[in-house]
C-alpha cells in the first residue's frame, strides 16, 4: 500500500498537475489538503479515468477542504468539525482492509503567534486541543493519519530553528500542543522514525523566487501511524522536485510505502 498526502492549493487549478502525480508515482491512495471547492466542482472524473474511482470529501468554496481517492473502496467514512469551525479540515475513511486513514488540515494560524491578539492563532490552537480530546476518546488501531498539519515540530523541520521559534508554524506552544496529539492518538511520525535527524521540508513559500537554492523550507506535512503498522512501514519520501513544477503548490507530495498490507 502506498499512500500520499499533499495540499493542493487548489485541485482545479492544478488538475493536470494532479494527474502527473499518479501517473508517475502510482500511490493505492492520495489524500489533498485546501482543495478549494465544492465536492461537486472536484474534478473527479478525470481522477476515475486512471483508476482513483473512490472519494470521500468535504468541500467548501473557495477555501480549505479534503478529499481522498483510492483505487480501492472504503466501506465507512466519518468527518468531525475540530474547534466549531465550520470548516471542511478533517475526513476519514475505512478500508475494507480495516485501515482508517485520517485526512487533516489544521489552520495555519496568522502571523502573529499570540492568542489573545490574533484569532486565527487561537482557532489553530483550539483545533490541536480538540484533536487530542478526540483521539483520547477514540484510539485508534490500524490508523494512519494524514495531512497538512501547519506545524514543523523538530529542529531539523525548519531551515533555521533560532530564527523559526518565534514564527508560527514551529513556536514552542504550537509543537508542544501537536506532541499531546500524537500522545494521545498514540502516533508514530514515519518519516522522522526512519530518518531522526537531518534537514526534511515539504513546503517552501512562493515569496522566494529561488525557492530550491534559498531552501528555506519547512516540515508542514506529516504521514503518522499507529505502532501496528509500523512494521510494515518501508519507505518514507518527500517528491521535491514537484515543487518546481509548472505554477506549482507551495507544498510538494509526501509518501509512505508499506509492504505486507493486502488491499
Amino acid at each position: 500500500m502506498k499512500i500520499c498526502s499533499w495540499n493542493i492549493n487548489s485541485v482545479r487549478l492544478r488538475e493536470n498537475l494532479v494527474l502527473r502525480l499518479l501517473k508517475e508515482h502510482a500511490p493505492d491512495i492520495i489524500c489533498l489538503q485546501e482543495c478549494k471547492a465544492l465536492v461537486a466542482d472536484i474534478p473527479i472524473k478525470s481522477f476515475s479515468k486512471i483508476g482513483y474511482k473512490h472519494i470521500i470529501a468535504r468541500g467548501q468554496k473557495s477555501y480549505n477542504g479534503v478529499a481522498i481517492f483510492s483505487k480501492v473502496p472504503f466501506k465507512k467514512e466519518f468527518s468531525f468539525d475540530f474547534a466549531g469551525l465550520g470548516q471542511a479540515r478533517h475526513i476519514a475513511g475505512e478500508l475494507e482492509n480495516g485501515v482508517v486513514i485520517h485526512n487533516f488540515y489544521v489552520p495555519a494560524g496568522g502571523d502573529e503567534p499570540n492568542e489573545e491578539k490574533n484569532q486565527k492563532f487561537a482557532q489553530k490552537l483550539k483545533f490541536l486541543i480538540d484533536m487530542k480530546d478526540w483521539f483520547e476518546l477514540n484510539q485508534s488501531k490500524k490508523a494512519i493519519l494524514v495531512g497538512d498539519l501547519n506545524i514543523a515540530p523538530y529542529d531539523d523541520d525548519v531551515w533555521d530553528h533560532k530564527k523559526m521559534s518565534k514564527v508560527v508554524s514551529h513556536t514552542p506552544i504550537e509543537i508542544n500542543y501537536l506532541l499531546k496529539v500524537m500522545k494521545a492518538g498514540n502516533w508514530i511520525d514515519l518519516f522522522r522514525e526512519t530518518q531522526p535527524t537531518g534537514k526534511l521540508y515539504s513546503w517552501w513559500s512562493y515569496r522566494a523566487r529561488d525557492w530550491d537554492i534559498a531552501d528555506k523550507g519547512r516540515r508542514l506535512d506529516h504521514i503518522w501511524s499507529t505502532p501496528d503498522l509500523l512494521k510494515f512501514n518501508t519507505k518514507n519520501f518527500i517528491v521535491r522536485e514537484v515543487r518546481g513544477w509548472e505554477r506549482p503548490s507551495d507544498h510538494a507530495p509526501i509518501f509512505s510505502d508499506f509492504e505486507g498490507i493486502a488491499l
